[in-house]
């Protein structure tokens, strides 16, 4: 059926145009000979097409422009004729007696744009005939393009201030007066056009409406446009009269269209000054309107003229522009009862953006929209509705947006309670927004109070909600979520002990509540925050920067660490915790605390033994271990043998040879420590070397035994290197005949049958023997030193 009416409708404009063609056919033969008769005549004929009612908005505009284009050429020729003596006066009076109404006052429009140009009668008199004329179409679709066609042809005709058709001391209200009134008879018969025809079609009446309305809104552009429109004009008759035939139609879709028209063809100068009255025609509208789009749209553009300029923002504040708008909104949202969550929440989201650009300053005005905002959403639990998911999203963004700085934002009391009605997911973007805006704008947050207001707000990071199993996430955004609040962990900073001691505590209160996945993210930033603490203390000018009269010693520091990094026992993460207890203990060291930095030793040894069973996990432990215990200059005797023992002991014990071997050399260096002449046994250091060879050989004899060849001689390479280093440091145990042995040993080992070729091991010994022979062509005290070596 469909198709068949589209087939219909096309041959129907077919015919129309064929018709419409061939009378002006005729129409041009007659004015080509001057026959005034003829070309009246065959023009009525051709604009007969016109009366119509077959057509679709769409195809009555396609016959209505090429009738129009007809009427241009015959309005030339009326020119024309009135040039040659024929009396316009006559010609219009001549065009009415064309039988049918609907070319007749076409062929009156014509006439009537000649005649106003000839200036033989005034412009308004004109004008008012024609507006008035034309009440004879009452059809919708042929009176809106008629009066369209009015309309066109007199908006360079207007008697307005400066044009050459001006009048009298009222010419301005004249103008305005035809048209207002060919807007209010456009619109009229726009609304007619919904209640025409059966009830089954409203959606395709809708629709062709849709077509139609910029006949309708231009109407309001040519009003905008008039010279003598000042701003008093506008406030005591254009707006009223516009808002009256708005709010009197009774009509969604032309209520909406047209104070969107209103909004947008108005400077907006005129919109602040009358804010009052346009304000007031909004509850007066039809419940159905989409009331917010409209709004929002005037609150933009008053926006936007707030930010164009500083000058304009006393004009503003005179008129108390934040009041009224804001009581607007609540009359709104009060009178329409089931208007849904997504229009207030835009409502309130381009209030908001409005007050940030007018009144920055006012602070309690955006805490004043956002209250409104929580009591409109306080009845609606969670909100379902991602668009007004969305527009939350937007309300909470701007104020962040607009100062660029999260410590003003956390002063709007209200700003977390509008966080509580969004869902966990929107809640983990925005403080994401949140934490982004702070690390973009390097926000610094000095006090406790204020990062527990934040860690509130950023809650949706720190921990679950509503029991959402983070099982669901994409383990990818976790992590880039997690490593986000670490980010936002190390910028938190205050030169006073005391406070930054509350901002760690207060820190750590939020992120132990986070669960098992979350710690072995938070944790780390913090403790590394708790050692930067110590750290800029200990650089300090006094002597005793901590003092024991004051709350927060090194030692309170430190038992807040070791109960923080406890909290990772049940992740489990012992490797992140045991590198922990080793950094804290580093930190002991340097604060000259004993027993603290053996407790920490104490528990990262625990650690080892219970915790770590991977045996590559406890290569990398156990050389963690040597590193810092290597290190580590605040032990007295008894306590540094203990530890070097129990790490000595851990390296022999390892899974894998060539792995105990590695790290029972390591271990030698514990026992020669540079800069401290009391830790520096060479006996103990050779036992260890001597050790690691007899491992190293071990190694080769159970390849051998396995493989059928003894393997690489890389671990014998790599022992010879430790007794050169020592041999250079001065240890009178290392001396040239055991670093001779050592290479006879590499070299036979090396043209053994039994051992399998290894290039990497030839290219290391090589390079190991090269560095001898450098050492031995210095000269001097070392040359003399290496020169019985021989390579």
């Amino acid at each position: 059926m469909m198709v068949d009416g589209v087939e219909d409708e096309e041959k129907w404009l077919a015919a129309g145009i064929a018709g419409l063609q061939q009378n002006a056919f005729y129409m041009h033969r007659a004015l080509d000979s001057n026959n005034l008769r003829d070309a009246l005549k065959y023009s009525a004929q051709m604009l007969s097409e016109l009366r119509t009612s077959k057509l679709s908005p769409q195809k009555y505009y396609q016959l209505y422009m090429r009738a129009f284009d007809e009427l241009r050429k015959l309005e030339m020729f009326f020119k024309e004729e009135t040039r040659r003596g024929c009396s316009i006066i006559d010609l219009y009076e001549l065009v009415q007696h064309a039988g049918n109404i609907l070319p007749r006052l076409y062929l009156l429009c014509t006439v009537g744009s000649v005649y106003i140009k000839s200036k033989e009668a005034p412009a308004k008199d004109v004008l008012k005939d024609l507006v008035e004329m034309c009440r004879g179409i009452q059809h919708p679709v042929r009176g809106l393009f008629l009066r369209s066609y009015l309309s066109q042809i007199s908006r360079d005709k207007l008697p307005d201030i400066g044009s050459e058709y001006e009048g009298d001391a009222d010419t301005v209200n004249d103008a305005m007066e035809f048209v207002l009134q060919n807007f209010t008879e456009m619109n009229k018969l726009w609304v007619r056009m919904q209640h025409q025809g059966p009830a089954r079609e409203k959606d395709k009446r809708e629709k062709e409406r849709s077509e139609l309305r910029d006949l309708v809104g231009k109407n309001l552009h040519v009003l905008s446009q008039i010279e003598g429109v000042d701003l008093d004009t506008y406030k005591e008759t254009v707006l009223p009269r516009v808002l009256e035939q708005v709010v009197n139609c009774k009509d969604e879709i032309a209520q909406c269209y047209l104070m969107d028209c209103i909004i947008q063809v108005f400077p907006d100068e005129y919109h602040l000054q009358t804010l009052e009255i346009l304000l007031g025609a909004f509850p007066q509208l039809q419940p159905s309107v989409d009331i917010k789009t409209v709004l929002s749209r005037l609150m933009e553009r008053l926006s936007n003229y707030a930010a164009s300029s500083t000058e304009v923002l006393p004009e503003f504040l005179q008129v108390e522009a934040f009041s009224k708008l804001n009581n607007a909104i609540g009359k709104v949202i009060e009178a329409q009862a089931d208007m849904p969550i997504l229009g207030a929440v835009t409502l309130y989201s381009s209030l908001l953006t409005f007050t940030l650009h007018v009144h920055p300053d006012r602070l309690d005005y955006a805490d004043q929209v956002l209250g409104a905002c929580v009591k409109k959403l306080s009845g609606e639990g969670k909100l379902e509705d991602n668009r007004a998911t969305k527009q939350i999203v937007a309300l909470l963004s701007a104020p962040l947006d607009k100062y660029n700085d999260i410590v003003t934002v956390l002063k709007l009391s209200n700003y977390p309670s509008v966080m509580e009605y969004v869902d966990s997911e929107t809640n983990k973007v925005m403080a994401m927004v949140i934490i982004q805006s702070i690390m973009k704008n390097n926000t610094q947050i000095s006090t406790a109070d204020k990062v527990g207001a934040l860690f509130e707000l950023i809650k949706g990071l720190i921990r679950d909600l509503d029991g959402a199993a983070h099982d669901q996430v994409d383990e990818d955004d976790f992590k880039e979520e997690q490593n986000s609040v670490a980010r936002l962990i190390q910028m938190l900073q205050n030169d006073d002990t005391e406070e930054m001691f509350k901002i760690i505590c207060t820190v750590r209160k939020h992120i132990l509540t986070g669960g098992p996945k979350r710690l072995p993210f938070t944790v780390p930033p913090l403790v590394f925050s708790s050692l930067k603490v110590l750290v800029r203390q200990l650089q300090g000018p006094e002597e005793n920067p901590f003092g024991e009269e004051g709350s927060t010693t090194p030692k309170k520091v430190f038992q807040l660490l070791n109960q923080t990094i406890e909290t990772l026992y049940g992740v489990p993460a012992p490797e992140l915790a045991l590198r922990l207890y080793l950094q804290c203990a580093e930190a002991a060291n340097d604060s000259d605390l004993e027993p603290v930095a053996y407790e920490f030793f104490t528990q990262a040894y625990i650690l080892y033994e219970e915790e770590i069973s991977d045996s590559r996990a406890q290569v990398t432990a156990i050389h963690l271990i040597i590193g810092t215990l290597q290190r580590m200059h605040v032990f007295g005797v008894e306590n540094r043998d203990t530890l070097t023992h129990k790490a000595t002991g851990y390296s022999a014990k390892l899974l894998k040879k060539p792995d105990q071997c590695r790290a029972v050399y390591a271990c030698s260096h514990l026992f020669w420590v540079d800069d401290q002449d009391n830790m520096k046994d060479g006996e103990r250091v050779l036992l260890c070397l001597k050790r690691a060879l007899r491992i190293a050989n071990a190694a080769q004899q159970m390849s051998n035994a396995t493989r059928g060849s003894t393997g690489s001689v890389t671990l014998f390479v790599e022992i010879l290197n430790k007794y050169l280093y020592f041999f250079e440091k001065g240890n009178t145990q290392i001396n040239a005949a055991a670093i001779q042995s050592l290479i006879e040993l590499i070299t036979a080992e090396m043209q053994s049958e039994s051992n399998s070729p290894d290039p990497a091991a030839d290219a290391f010994f090589a390079s190991t023997l090269r560095y001898i022979q450098f050492q031995k062509q210095k000269g001097g005290a070392v040359g003399e030193k290496y020169e019985p070596i021989k390579v």
